[in-house]
């Protein structure tokens, strides 16, 4: 799971980058497809998160 973390916050980190040169361009984020894209990885990762955090809460039978 360290590994997920590590791999999210580093994407995390890339869209945010991303972000702030398209507002620096006076470019929309929702016009700039490259922070779109970099969202949505982000976004999978999210949910693969979620669902490695939800299995580990369930309890054993």
């Amino acid at each position: 799971m360290d590994d997920l973390v590590r791999k999210l916050e580093k994407e995390r980190q890339k869209l945010n980058e991303l972000g702030e040169k398209s507002l620096m361009q006076s470019i929309p984020l929702s016009d700039n497809q490259e922070v779109q894209e970099q969202s949505r990885r982000v976004d999978e990762l999210m949910v693969q998160y979620q669902r490695m955090k939800a299995k580990d809460r369930q309890p054993i039978r």
